[in-house]
């Protein structure tokens, strides 16, 4: 493996070649002085080739593909409003924070830092990351993304837009898609919204909706990806147990 994925400190898989490679490439670009493009392919093409040869599974999702899923995904949904509010940057590097440590982080930011300089097709990078990335990781990379867009307490039109549009190239359907989104609001009929049923829903409807979310979002579907990740797939799973609560509340369950 190259000196890039060991500076990484994580394992990289799918996204160190494709449309998410060449992002990374081009950010490593921004900040290596004396770095050149031609070396950093090469050593993707020797990375893939060591990884055929000891027969790896190219398919699975590792900790790194992860995190180079959502600096990219993220650096689309932060230019999607026309500019770059610090507020959400800040987002970004504390959840980055909390996640990996300081070391570890501060090496993502400054990655983050140069891939939102560029411009990359959301709909490319996402028919890679729905190719190789289990549906939980997916639903949790949109977790993710709505954060960042309401860490500036003011969740834009485009912003909402460009995640839905994200959430449509990684078949994400409505329902999940706003279940997911509802759980950033605090609005009449949201706790409804996040167990994916209706108010006219009957109190069994409501116990089958909250069993059925449960296996949908525990966290344990996302072991896989080291327990790095988990902090956010466990924010997701409460807020499922809330809204479940505050309906049992209401309906005096």
């Amino acid at each position: 493996m190259g000196n890039f994925t060991k500076w990484l400190g994580a394992g990289l898989g799918f996204t160190f070649g494709g449309p998410i490679g060449a992002a990374i490439g081009f950010a490593i670009g921004s900040f290596v002085d004396g770095f050149e493009a031609d070396v950093f392919k090469q050593e993707q093409i020797d990375y893939n080739r060591d990884r055929t040869n000891n027969n790896s599974e190219n398919s699975n999702t590792q900790s790194g593909d992860f995190e180079m899923s959502l600096l990219v995904l993220a650096s689309v949904v932060i230019k999607s409003d026309g500019k770059i509010d610090q507020r959400e940057l800040n987002f970004v590097r504390s959840q980055f924070l909390s996640m990996y440590g300081k070391e570890r982080a501060n090496n993502a930011f400054k990655l983050f830092k140069g891939i939102v300089k560029k411009d990359v097709s959301s709909r490319q990078v996402c028919i890679q990351i729905r190719e190789h990335m289990s549906h939980a990781s997916r639903l949790q990379l949109l977790h993710f993304l709505f954060g960042i867009a309401k860490a500036d307490e003011f969740v834009s039109q485009s912003e909402v837009d460009e995640i839905k549009k994200i959430a449509g190239y990684l078949y994400i359907n409505q329902n999940d898609y706003e279940s997911i989104k509802a759980m950033f609001y605090d609005a009449s009929g949201n706790a409804y919204k996040i167990l994916e049923i209706d108010k006219s829903a009957s109190n069994d409807d409501v116990k089958a909706a909250y069993r059925k979310m449960v296996k949908k979002y525990h966290p344990d579907k996302l072991r896989d990806l080291g327990e790095e990740h988990l902090k956010g797939a466990k924010e997701k799973f409460q807020s499922i147990q809330d809204a479940y609560e505050k309906i049992k509340s209401e309906r005096d369950l």
